[in-house]
C-alpha cells in the first residue's frame, strides 16, 4: 500500500455478512470485507476466509493488484496511440507511391477524355 500510497484514510471499509460454504458460522457473522477507494472508485469485495482480519488483509491486495492493472493497462494504452501515431505518420514505401501516381495519373486521364471538345 506504501508503493501506492494508498492511505487508510483514502479507503471506506464495510464488514458484510458472509455468505456460500462455512456453515453456520460464516452466516451469521459479518467477516465479509468491502472496500472502496474514493479517489479513485475502485470497489473491491473478499470473502476468502472466516477471519475477517484475513479478509482485510486480502481485499488490501486484492486493491493494490486492480490498482496495478489499471496503471498498467493505461500505460499499455498510451503506448499504443503513440506507435499508432507513428505509424501514421511514416512515409509510405516507394512501391505504394509508385501505385498512387499511377492511380493518380489513370484517374487524371478520365478525367481529361470528359472535357469538351475544343473545334
Amino acid at each position: 500500500m506504501k508503493q501506492w500510497k494508498i492511505r487508510d484514510e483514502d479507503l471506506q471499509e464495510r464488514f458484510v455478512l458472509g455468505s456460500g460454504s462455512g456453515g453456520q458460522k460464516i452466516n451469521k457473522t459479518s467477516s465479509r470485507v468491502y472496500l472502496k477507494h474514493l479517489p479513485s472508485g475502485l470497489e473491491v469485495s473478499c470473502q476468502e476466509s472466516r477471519s475477517r482480519e484475513k479478509n482485510r488483509e486480502a481485499a488490501r491486495h486484492r486493491l493494490c493488484d486492480l490498482l496495478e492493472r489499471r496503471s498498467l493497462e493505461t500505460r499499455q494504452e498510451s503506448r499504443r496511440q503513440r506507435a499508432l501515431r507513428r505509424y501514421n505518420k511514416r512515409r509510405p514505401p516507394k512501391a505504394a507511391r509508385a501505385v498512387n501516381r499511377r492511380n493518380k495519373q489513370h484517374r487524371s486521364e478520365k478525367k481529361s477524355l470528359r472535357r469538351r471538345i475544343s473545334q
